[in-house]
């Protein structure tokens, strides 16, 4: 690997999700969350898996960070569980859920390892769904209480923030195909939910510009690199880019939501939620806007025309879980194409040329724009042999990912970050325990962490590129 074409100020960290590990979900205070109520329906997740215990991360997260010290990361993007700190989602704060990330925060900051806190990866507390949930405009206000708070706490100590972690998916995956929390299908909703998601970002920047006037502040978007399979399948693509990257980073990014998304999607709302001074509020111009993009990159997809097939099938190609209800809004004349392999265990094909791609978009349309690849990396059907995890296809996906992110570089894009996902398997949401995504692997039963291949791949290559810094 090209060491050199990678900055030499660049951010080799992990990442996790607060309900993807903690567990502990009734202690200290910890309020119920939509994830909570979503995997103890009956049907919603594999085997009934929950988060329940997850990696028991929040007894053990002395050893986690033990062991991010050792892989030599120099940073740790994890998320703050909203419930934890607002157990109703408003008012009062609970102290023993602050304390618990003052804890994690100072710990890493010993061990030298940089702090990158997320304040939202899809753990909603539960009363604010049964209030209305990310379709009621309220919610956004209460988002921007909570970032205050955790801001206030922690903004001395925590250098860079994350507002949403894959607000698309929140919103779309949440409310259109109801394959995550909370479970709900209405594409009106939807569309209101991806709104008020939006509002919430630009009042969460705001609000920690206010207390951590320091801090560089981003948002992690899943932006979808979409490919048309042939030459009359160009407006295909144009329909999922348009609900699946710029429904957000239009508003996100200071040009608002673009007109063929209103078109698109105008047999499912009129939009009328969107406010005066809405689009200004969202894109935070008053208070500076996003310092850095985070974009989260696993696969790309490739769409055509709807050619006949019918809608239960097409549905079921795009790759985020099996619903008679797709999340694609406005796109009803698109079918997803499924692609050749290699594939990961999630079914999805390993095409490292995606990320160079994505880069150089936003290098090409947002110039200047720096960005974090804030999730990289893929699940594979990993196994313990004699006390050993061999998983070469993860370091052959991660080298050549690395790669591609080198290429992008060297043909302009500004990258200050890149973040493996996960350091550890965990609970992968509706798919329960049955993939693993971490760089250690984590045996359920006993909470025993074993680093896998890839975690010594992983902390070599960090060291080769310390070395190259000398």
């Amino acid at each position: 690997m090209n060491l050199d074409a990678i900055p030499a100020d660049i951010l080799w960290g992990v990442a996790t999700a607060a309900y993807q590990i903690e567990g502990a979900v009734d202690e200290d205070g910890r309020g119920s969350s939509i994830w909570d109520t979503f995997s103890h329906t009956a049907g919603r997740t594999r085997a009934g898996d929950n988060g329940d215990i997850a990696d028991d991360h929040y007894h053990r997260w002395q050893q986690d960070v033990g062991i991010m010290r050792e892989l030599g990361l120099g940073a740790y993007r994890f998320s703050i569980a909203w419930p934890r700190i607002q157990p109703s989602g408003s008012g009062r704060i609970e102290p023993r859920g602050v304390a618990f990330y003052d804890r994690l925060v100072d710990a890493l900051l010993t061990a030298g390892v940089a702090p990158v806190a997320t304040l939202y990866h899809w753990d909603l507390p539960q009363p604010l769904e049964d209030a209305g949930g990310w379709p009621v405009r309220d919610t956004a206000a209460r988002f921007a209480d909570y970032a205050d708070a955790v801001g206030t706490a922690l903004g001395d100590r925590v250098d860079t923030w994350i507002t949403l972690n894959e607000p698309w998916c929140s919103a779309f995956l949440g409310y259109a195909s109801g394959v995550h929390a909370p479970g709900r299908t209405s594409p009106s909703d939807a569309l209101a939910a991806a709104h008020h998601l939006n509002l919430a970002h630009g009042a969460a920047l705001a609000a920690l510009r206010s207390v951590a006037p320091q801090a560089r502040l981003s948002v992690a978007l899943n932006l979808h690199v979409v490919r048309p399979e042939g030459s009359g399948d160009d407006d295909a693509a144009r329909q999922v880019d348009a609900v699946g990257n710029r429904v957000f980073i239009g508003p996100m990014l200071g040009s608002g939501y673009p007109a063929d998304l209103l078109a698109d999607t105008s047999a499912f709302t009129d939009w009328s939620f969107v406010q005066d001074g809405d689009e200004a509020a969202i894109a935070a111009v008053e208070s500076g806007g996003i310092d850095v993009l985070g974009v989260n990159y696993y696969t790309p997809v490739v769409v055509r025309q709807r050619d006949g097939r019918s809608e239960p099938e097409r549905v079921r190609a795009d790759g985020h879980g099996q619903s008679e209800n797709s999340p694609f809004v406005g796109c009803t004349d698109v079918e997803f194409v499924a692609q050749p392999g290699p594939h990961t265990e999630m079914g999805w094909a390993v095409d490292p040329t995606g990320l160079t791609e994505l880069l150089l978009r936003i290098h090409r349309d947002h110039p200047g724009l720096p960005v974090m690849i804030t999730e990289n990396g893929a699940a594979f059907d990993d196994e313990i042999t004699n006390g050993l995890v061999h998983d070469q296809a993860r370091i052959d996906y991660l080298h050549d990912h690395i790669e591609a992110m080198a290429e992008a570089v060297t043909a302009g894009a500004d990258v200050r970050g890149y973040f493996v996902w996960s350091l550890m398997d965990n609970f992968e949401w509706a798919h329960g325990y049955s993939k693993r995504f971490g760089i250690v692997h984590v045996d359920y039963a006993s909470q025993e962490r074993t680093w896998k291949d890839s975690a010594r791949w992983y902390r070599d290559l960090v060291a080769r590129w310390k070395d190259r810094r000398l």
